[in-house]
């Protein structure tokens, strides 16, 4: 095939990237979230190292994502009402020091689980602010023709760092240490500046990147402009998005897969240690293996989607997402293991990211933020629900009895969109061609 032809089948895939400024926050994002990657596997792997017990570990993700849940909604109508792009700098610039903090503790030799859990929790504080006004930025960064475009390259970059931080992190964490040693210059540091503290510092310097990006983008923000009061603004969206309609239907089917089924990152310490009998590189392969999946659905969703195909996505990401946590849950060979990360997150990035799109299709600009920061509390927000939850089980009753109540809620979902789909298949078809007949002049 011709360069020239190839090049022309590809462009809609990327239309997106035809915007400066959506070219730089794309490249800048990318940066930071492999730095962000490499500290979520790090910090699980040293608490987990820490306190090995299952429950630490869904302490940890109740703490990081309770923010999320008690002021999404609040951080919505923010992103509502001031510029975006300083939203952002604020954020970013309170994840680098959040950064620099955990990188000084765990270098220094003196951290304990509780500044762990101290430290998740201010970084809940400030993610929450900083989920909707990036999800609700793209429209001002690629327009809304290239909207649902911008939304599958954002998802890409995510998932492009989910599978290159992880990896990283498992080799710092892992492998670095034992070289040092062997070099003999580990005398040199109180605690190696390698490992777990490395992937800290890596993410501090990553989140600079960002706050470049965003001072040299030039977009003009998208402020609504309502007399009413923070309160009844917030109010006036919540009525908005849980009306009678798909808005509503999309956001409380998120909410029920999400908190009690996307519990997967919350015990993968577990199965990397204690049932796979493995060491922090085999665990970055497996939150790797994972975002590989993810990347690949990704890269299908930047192709353009009609409404119908969109809806079909639900329904397959979460039977294939379900199916692939239920064989992952019994797996005892990491090979195996590695396939059903992949195809479980394959599945969920293409239910998620087909969520966010057909949300995002339906929003009326004003909401915009509002419908975004709903979106980051079902999403995101119920997570601690389910954390704990799933810290629970395990704690009783064992790991993979945890992940298979999480596949069974993600197939429970697929059950209710596949009703959906016949329901809304009924709704559009034609009508019978006998229903059309009638008597001259009727």
């Amino acid at each position: 095939m011709p360069a020239s032809t190839l090049r022309e089948r590809l462009a809609p895939r990327f239309a997106a990237l035809r915007h400066r400024n959506f070219r730089i926050y794309f490249t800048c994002q990318l940066t930071s979230l492999v730095g962000t990657w490499m500290q979520s596997v790090a910090q699980a792997w040293l608490l987990h190292r820490l306190d090995p017990a299952p429950m630490a570990l869904g302490y940890l993700n109740f703490l990081q994502f309770l923010p999320v849940l008690l002021l999404s909604v609040w951080a919505g109508v923010l992103a509502d009402r001031v510029d975006k792009r300083k939203l952002l700098r604020i954020t970013q610039s309170m994840a680098l020091i959040q950064a620099v903090v955990m990188a000084v503790i765990v270098s220094a030799g003196v951290v304990q689980p509780w500044m762990i859990y101290s430290l998740a929790l201010v970084y809940g504080v400030f993610n929450a602010f900083d989920l909707p006004a990036r999800q609700s930025f793209l429209i001002e960064l690629a327009g809304k023709e290239d909207l649902s475009n911008a939304i599958a390259l954002n998802s890409a970059a995510f998932n492009t760092a989910r599978v290159i931080g992880p990896a990283i992190a498992g080799l710092l964490v892992a492998a670095m240490p034992a070289w040092i040693i062997a070099m003999g210059v580990a005398r040199w540091f109180h605690t190696p500046l390698i490992g777990e503290a490395g992937c800290f510092w890596i993410n501090a310097l990553s989140y600079i990147a960002m706050l470049v990006g965003l001072s040299v983008i030039k977009s003009s923000p998208r402020v609504a402009e309502s007399p009413n009061s923070a309160l009844q603004h917030m109010k006036e969206g919540v009525r908005y998005a849980f009306k009678p309609g798909p808005i509503r239907n999309l956001l409380v089917l998120l909410g029920c897969t999400s908190s009690l089924g996307f519990q997967y990152m919350t015990l993968l310490p577990v199965y990397t240690r204690e049932l796979l009998h493995a060491n922090a590189g085999s665990y970055g392969l497996l939150v790797s293996a994972f975002g590989v999946g993810s990347l690949t659905a990704a890269g299908v969703l930047t192709r353009r989607m009609e409404r119908r195909d969109l809806r079909r996505n639900l329904f397959l990401g979460l039977s294939c997402a379900g199916v692939a946590l239920a064989v992952f849950a019994w797996s005892r060979v990491l090979p195996l293991s590695l396939a059903m990360g992949f195809l479980a997150g394959f599945g969920l990035i293409l239910y998620v990211a087909s969520t966010n799109t057909m949300l995002q299709m339906s929003t009326e600009d004003r909401f915009r933020g509002r419908v975004m920061s709903l979106y980051t509390l079902m999403f995101v927000g119920m997570a601690p629900i389910g954390a704990l939850v799933a810290g629970t089980i395990a704690q009783h009753f064992g790991a993979p009895v945890a992940t298979s109540f999480s596949a069974c809620v993600l197939l429970s979902g697929a059950l209710w969109m596949s009703h959906r789909l016949r329901v809304l298949a009924a709704r559009e078809a034609p009508p019978h061609p006998a229903a059309e007949t009638s008597e001259p002049g009727a």
